[in-house]
């Protein structure tokens, strides 16, 4: 079982959380995108759901991607919704990036959509700085979805990644979850380094940076005491020296029991 370093109430009272725009559903795009009957797009922030190629040339949609846009639609079409923002309000695309919640007759919150997706098993948990906001009940939700094997969770391509270099080296450029214990850290000029073997400049590697490092000194944990820590990180990987990942915010990084 996980313990998240996170900490936070009911998503529709977070105080950093700001009520935006209501809406009819009135079509669904894939698993974590929508669009309101204002003609607004929103991506449902701090989650990622199976992705659809949607034009996209030569992308190989992934498993699970139809079910789990038929799985929202079964939750959202047709039906109204409240906006809330934790940061950034608007993507490149012009997309709405927000906490999605369902509203019963009265106008009340009734369900978020993100956790009800997660626990279904058709998203993972995908903060951004500014869109963390109550993800220790997504990570819950998560962690209920895997251990049941619901949706992603029964399928390979979604499994938990160990930090062994040359099989995480098939995985660059790819949103991953990695497993492992940290055998080393170490801070070098602005940079946190959480090492993942004996060799930094061919095994797995991940790297705090300094806008980072202010985010997890503010939650009150410092990076370097985690030797010997058995954790979970998500992030996308890429390859400098061997395996690495940037972790620019610690809700990305779950400290095992």
């Amino acid at each position: 079982m996980a313990s998240a370093l996170l900490s936070g109430t009911a998503i529709a009272g977070n105080k950093a959380l700001t009520p935006g725009e209501t809406g009819r559903v009135e079509s669904i795009v894939d698993g974590d995108t929508l669009f309101l009957d204002s003609g607004l797009k929103v991506r449902l922030s701090a989650m990622q759901a199976p992705k659809l190629p949607l034009g996209r040339a030569g992308f190989k949609a992934w498993p699970l991607s139809t079910t789990a846009k038929r799985e929202l639609s079964e939750l959202a079409l047709n039906k109204k919704v409240r906006l809330y923002y934790g940061g950034l309000k608007r993507d490149r695309y012009d997309r709405a990036l927000a906490q999605v919640f369902l509203l019963d007759e009265d106008g009340s919150s009734e369900i978020w959509l993100q956790e009800e997706m997660i626990r279904r098993g058709y998203g993972r948990v995908y903060t951004w700085p500014d869109t963390w906001q109550d993800s220790h009940r997504l990570y819950a939700a998560e962690q209920d979805a895997r251990d049941a094997k619901r949706g992603i969770w029964d399928k390979k391509f979604y499994e938990i990644r160990s930090p062994e270099p040359d099989k995480l080296a098939q995985d660059m450029d790819s949103f991953q979850l990695v497993q492992g214990v940290i055998t080393d850290t170490a801070k070098i000029r602005d940079k946190v380094f959480l090492n993942f073997g004996a060799d930094y400049r061919t095994d797995f590697t991940v790297l705090i940076p300094r806008e980072g490092q202010k985010r997890f000194a503010k939650s009150g944990i410092d990076p370097l005491s985690l030797e010997g820590a058995k954790v979970r990180v998500r992030g996308w990987v890429e390859m400098d020296n061997g395996p690495m990942m940037y972790l620019d915010h610690v809700e990305r990084l779950e400290v095992l029991d």
